[in-house]
């Protein structure tokens, strides 16, 4: 939309479906409702230029946006109607807000003259969305529309995260030439224009940085989402300072996991040698994490610690540090690399890589065991064997995605997406859906389980619809296992965590997707390698795992 010209014959619906067009959104992830009927009849006279994606529960919708906004790092759009509609969006809404992904939430409202009168369906969205979003605001007519959604759309690139902005049902079909605008609002129409934000540290403080890791010894790196830009500063910094490097889950593809320099994941799902490595060291170097598991962290008091961050709110979040360095990771060790001094002795890496050789030989083992029932080690090994090279993985959340985080060698050119902080059942497959339509060519795999897929099962008929060759990797073993071993490390006994059997074959099918289930490990690689072969349509490959093991 043009910043000098207004339109006086479209309406409220119409400028905002303009304004997102103008923005460069390609997709609207949403499902009908009659409070935003005006907003879809502006998204089908506009279908050339932006794409509804419709599906069967709004909750998708925002994983989707959010699953969207992770993987390109564009700002993800969703769509719900008034009340229950808007409600379904919120666990999708969490998970960006969250991690800071950047994403427009749009809400149908009740009309404008009967809001606060309890009126069928009325939720005040403006209210429930407070704590969490950057942007948050009700639309009054089309005149403000020309100025809000440009706002939103800023706010949620340049923050980044979730924005809001919500409209009553009858202001929508609202025309512009019906709209009186104020005298103060002068002729105020909004603009597309966005610069992203420039995180820099100062010199003096790059430089303090600089003179405590030269005077350490035994330096330790823990990366997360916040460093994925910056594998090559990463390694740099790694190799003047022989120090070894700790990857969280969401900063597993910060580097390849046969990088000489890292010892694989941190925490709960993460690696022997990093645990030991984080106990020993005498200097930790946090960049773009916020690793949540506070026991994986140096002991209070025995490590010095220096945190990069591009939201100075998380520096010293999760442990102690002498220097909290507000940037953008990649910036920030770029001004940083110069002032280090190599680091001549190489034993405090050279023992990471040893202790990294004996772990190496401890899974492969596990990934090797060909026992029944089918283990999950060995499923997720032959799913990172068969995985194309540019492959991108959604992990869901479960006792699949330790086994997932642990054996999945990523490679440099791979992707991973999962809900982090949040930690929910279910977002994988939306998230798979939305990377596959961000990326047509590319090999997008949904690692699940069946506890998360049987919430939001819908959705493979969604990705049928829009034809979209998504892979998800089922681990079946008819429970909720991660719950059961918190159960039982509370020393309580297994209590509701039995789910009945699905026939997940028979789902796919129902959905015109293609399904095939593995009980004999022997049977595994040959299933991967047709499902991973097929050029269209969703493969649903069912396995029944040893999860419970």
């Amino acid at each position: 939309m043009q910043n000098n010209h207004e339109n006086s014959d479209l309406n409220t619906a119409e400028i905002i479906i303009e304004k997102l067009i103008s923005w460069k959104v390609e997709f609207i992830f949403s499902l009908v409702g009659e409070g935003i009927n005006p907003i879809f009849e502006s998204l089908r006279k506009r279908q050339d230029k932006i794409r509804l994606i419709t599906v069967r529960h709004e909750e998708a919708a925002a994983f989707m946006a959010s699953g969207y906004a992770k993987s390109t790092g564009k700002m993800g759009v969703c769509l719900a109607t008034t009340g229950p509609g808007a409600v379904h969006l919120m666990n999708g809404l969490y998970d960006a807000a969250m991690e800071g992904a950047p994403v427009l939430a749009i809400t149908g409202a009740v009309n404008h003259d009967v809001l606060g009168t309890k009126f069928l369906q009325e939720v005040d969205t403006v209210t429930m969305l407070k704590d969490i979003a950057v942007y948050n605001q009700m639309i009054s007519g089309p005149v403000h529309a020309q100025t809000i959604v440009d706002l939103a759309c800023r706010a949620a690139l340049s923050t980044p995260g979730l924005a809001h902005i919500t409209v009553s049902t009858d202001i929508q079909e609202q025309r512009l030439s019906e709209d009186k605008r104020s005298q103060k609002g002068g002729m105020l129409t909004g603009s597309s224009t966005f610069s992203p934000r420039t995180y820099t540290t100062s010199e003096e403080d790059i430089n303090k940085a600089a003179r405590i890791l030269n005077k350490s010894n035994k330096v330790m790196i823990l990366t997360g989402r916040g460093a994925l830009a910056a594998t090559k500063e990463v390694e740099e910094v790694a190799e003047k300072l022989g120090a070894p490097v700790a990857k969280a889950l969401l900063g597993k593809a910060v580097l390849p996991d046969n990088s000489p320099y890292t010892t694989g994941g941190i925490g709960r799902l993460g690696t022997l040698p990093s645990k030991q490595m984080m106990d020993e060291c005498d200097t930790l170097l946090i960049l773009g994490s916020t690793m949540p598991y506070l026991e994986y962290y140096p002991q209070p008091g025995k490590a010095r610690a220096i945190q990069v961050d591009r939201d100075p709110e998380r520096i010293g979040i999760r442990y102690p540090v002498e220097l909290g360095l507000h940037g953008d990771v990649k910036v920030t060790l770029e001004a940083l690399i110069p002032k280090l001094t190599f680091e001549n002795d190489r034993s405090f890496l050279e023992l990471a890589q040893q202790r990294m050789v004996a772990w190496n030989q401890t899974i492969t083992k596990l990934e090797t065991n060909q026992a029944m029932p089918i283990q999950p080690h060995f499923l997720v090994a032959q799913v990172s064997a068969l995985a194309k090279d540019d492959a991108l993985l959604a992990i869901d959340t479960g006792a699949h995605t330790v086994f997932t985080a642990r054996h999945f060698r990523i490679k440099a050119t791979q992707q991973v997406i999962a809900c982090g902080n949040l930690a929910s059942m279910a977002p994988a497959l939306p998230y798979a859906i939305a990377a596959q339509l961000a990326y047509p060519g590319r090999q997008c795999i949904a690692m699940m389980g069946d506890g998360g897929l049987t919430m939001l099962m819908g959705e493979i008929a969604t990705a049928v619809l829009y034809d979209l060759p998504i892979k998800i990797v089922l681990f079946k073993n008819n429970k909720l296992v991660m719950d059961k071993f918190e159960q039982e490390e509370i020393g309580a006994q297994e209590f509701g965590i039995a789910l009945h059997p699905i026939d997940f074959v028979k789902v796919a099918e129902a959905c015109g997707a293609e399904g095939y289930k593995c009980t004999n490990p022997d049977e595994v690689a040959k299933v991967l390698t047709k499902a991973f072969a097929s050029a269209s349509g969703p493969y649903r490959s069912g396995y029944r795992s040893g999860c419970e093991a």
